[in-house]
């Protein structure tokens, strides 16, 4: 989710204060240490830098370049002229969060290229301005600018391979069900060809009535191979399902919880990757409160089953906290929202209204057209 447009403009309005500010205290240091007219130079710097910096929405590349151009053009008029020491601590200030913006989104190599060009000024600065503690800001700014820069990026990183690996992970896991799914169906289009063969030798009159049946069982077939066929891998079966739904609640019970399981549908129905993908879901959502939710004490897992789909509620009595602090929905549930997708449903994943933490996940039972 993007920031607003007001807390933006917030921001760059606020950022706009504290740059005219710092070029006002620039003014008047330079002002009680020169003399005459030696503020305007320095002040004209800043402000210009402190304008490409508001702005730098715009076009992040193009505003540190030209942020850094004009820094570099003050520290070479600094050296044929005598003149206040630069970059000074508004033109700095302004730098850092060119940098630092560039930095944390521009391409890798672009934003390295941008970072490497504020450390040259900083460099040229010191060489320009040896023994004067301004540039020294210059390069504290620019270190401070790296560190914001980076940190974010760094962590966006993380997280976007972690949630891959996650993605990956799941995949492949709901590839091995292919075996299954394949095994399954194919058998009964087998034993349906089998019984009409013999149908056919007794009760030729019967034979229509097999076939139908041979073609039912391969478009059931179809259907649920067609549901993970994108995920094919070479891999052996996973055969857990909701047979052993009640051995995740007496796990969970053993943690000291209550767990209730209200099931109101027929399991014996499912089709074998939707049987595996209830008992993943409910296994993941007693998972993410034994470690998230500290203070629940029983959980409620219900399943309903329709023409269309299964349901899947799972409930925490875990009290109130700041909405902040709702963080549950974590990588184990990214991939569980990836299985979902596969086969068609939906998954969902928040706070209760009041207290409490809900998971709700539905998974079709037929091919939906």
């Amino acid at each position: 989710m993007g920031v607003p447009v007001r807390l933006k403009v917030a921001a760059d309005a606020g950022l706009g204060v504290v740059f005219a500010v710092a070029v006002a205290f620039q003014a008047y240091r330079v002002a009680g240490s020169w003399g005459g007219g030696y503020w305007l130079f320095g002040a004209v710097a800043g402000a210009s830098v402190s304008v490409l910096a508001v702005v730098r929405h715009r076009n992040r590349l193009w505003t540190a370049v030209a942020g850094l151009i004009a820094a570099a053009l003050a520290i070479l008029a600094t050296l044929i002229v005598h003149l206040p020491a630069e970059p000074g601590p508004a033109t700095s200030l302004a730098l850092a969060v060119l940098v630092g913006s560039a930095v944390r989104t521009l391409p890798a190599r672009t934003a390295c290229a941008v970072a490497a060009a504020g450390l040259a000024v900083v460099a040229g600065g010191l060489l320009a301005n040896p023994g004067s503690p301004v540039p020294v800001l210059a390069g504290l700014a620019w270190l401070a600018a790296l560190q914001i820069g980076l940190g974010p990026r760094l962590l966006a990183a993380r997280r976007r391979s972690v949630a891959e690996r996650v993605r990956r992970a799941e995949r492949l896991e709901l590839a091995r069900e292919l075996h299954d799914v394949v095994a399954h169906h194919i058998t009964s289009v087998v034993l349906q060809a089998q019984a009409a063969r013999l149908v056919t030798a007794k009760h030729p009159e019967r034979t229509a009535g097999s076939l139908a049946d041979i073609e039912t069982a391969s478009s059931e077939a179809l259907a649920a191979t067609r549901r993970v066929v994108g995920l094919l891998r070479d891999t052996a079966p996973d055969s857990a399902g909701h047979e052993r739904l009640g051995e995740l609640i007496e796990g969970f019970e053993g943690h000291g919880r209550r767990a209730q399981l209200r099931l109101a549908a027929e399991p014996s129905s499912w089709p074998p990757e939707v049987s595996s993908t209830v008992y993943r879901v409910v296994r993941e959502s007693l998972t993410n409160v034994l470690r998230h939710a500290r203070h629940a004490r029983a959980v409620t897992v219900g399943i309903t089953q329709d023409e269309e789909a299964v349901t899947v509620e799972v409930e925490d009595d875990a009290p109130q906290v700041a909405a902040r602090c709702y963080r549950r929905a974590g990588y184990g549930l990214v991939g569980m929202r990836e299985r979902l997708e596969a086969l068609g449903g939906t998954l969902t994943a928040g706070p209760r209204p009041g207290s409490g933490w809900r998971v709700r996940a539905t998974v079709p039972t037929r091919e939906r057209r």
